[in-house]
This record gives C-alpha cells, structure tokens and sequence, in this order.
C-alpha cells in the first residue's frame, strides 16, 4: 500500500510576511506557499516541519490526512473570543487537547480510524470546515462538545461502567441537547 499525507494550513487573522513565508519554505520545498496558505501532500517520505509549532507561530488552522485513517484538525484563536478553562471542559485524551501560546490558544482534534475507507478529496476540505473557528470565537461551543462526544465514544461506559455520567460530561453547548419536541 502507498503512503499518503496532506499538509494545509491557512493564516486567516492575518497572512504571512515574506519572512515568515521563507521560514515556512524552509520547511519543505515542495510546498504550496502563499501568504495565506500551506499545503503539501506526500506520496512517500515524510514533513520535516512540527505541524503545532506552526500554529503556534504562524498560522490559525491545520488539517492533516493520512491514508491510513488519521486526521487531525487544529484551530488557533486569540483567548480574548476562547479561554482555556472552557475548552479544558471538552477536552479527554488525546483526540481533544487544547494549550495557549502568547495570546492564543490552540485547539487540536484527533481521530485514529485505522479501519476507515480512504476516499477522501482533501484539497478544499480545510475551508470547508474553517467556519467551526468563526462559531468558535462567536461562543458557540456545539463543536466542542461533538469533539468530546467523538473522542470519548461508548467505550469509555461500556469500560468504565461505575463513571458518573453527570460528571463526565461538560456542559452540552445550546442546539445540541436532546430536547423533548412533543406539543400537548
């Protein structure tokens, strides 16, 4: 089986200078470069840059794809429209992690599925789904908690069944509850 990997990463608060873009040209000469964007794909070997580090300096979004099943999407916002002792509500494992650098702070989901089908289109899919970032920083928190609903599955009850499901949960974000919808 071949080897393949997507690197994007896009600048959306603000783009890149030319110094900055030499630095991340530095990291890979392959790579699609601009004052917005990164994107690299592998079709063997490997990226020499540290994806979180990069979001950490320069840029507000990431999304990695690998053919055999990983995925990872990163998010970078200032912590004046997100702090970190929200997010920490959500976070469990390491599908869902979060840490500040300066005066942002950096949200990283993770899924591992090893056994999922590869039929994936990957250039276009980071802005398809960068509007979580805006609803993010608006105080929407619904993708939060279907990240953590995501990474703590039913395994964790069906292992754990002495967990105190009130206590495991964070709070559901508004639009996500289960509601009863019934009239009289």
């Amino acid at each position: 089986m071949s080897t393949y990997q997507y690197y994007e990463f896009l600048a959306v608060d603000r783009p890149l200078d030319e110094r900055a873009q030499a630095e991340v040209r530095s990291l890979s000469t392959r790579a699609r470069i601009s004052a917005t964007s990164f994107v690299n794909e592998y079709h063997w070997g490997d990226f020499s840059g540290n994806p979180s580090k990069m979001m950490e300096r320069y840029y507000d979004a990431h999304l990695y794809l690998a053919n055999w099943g990983t995925r990872h999407l990163m998010l970078r916002l200032p912590t004046t429209v997100l702090d970190l002792d929200v997010v920490d509500q959500y976070c469990i494992g390491d599908e869902v992690t979060a840490w500040t650098v300066d005066k942002h702070l950096v949200l990283s989901l993770v899924n591992e599925d090893e056994e999922g089908d590869w039929d994936v289109e990957p250039p276009g899919m980071l802005a398809a789904i960068i509007g979580v970032r805006s609803e993010l920083a608006t105080g929407d928190h619904r993708a939060l908690y279907l990240a953590w609903l995501a990474g703590c599955g039913l395994q964790a009850i069906v292992d754990e069944p002495d967990i105190d499901e009130d206590e495991l949960e964070p709070p559901c974000a508004a639009g996500t509850a289960d509601t009863d919808r019934t009239t009289a």
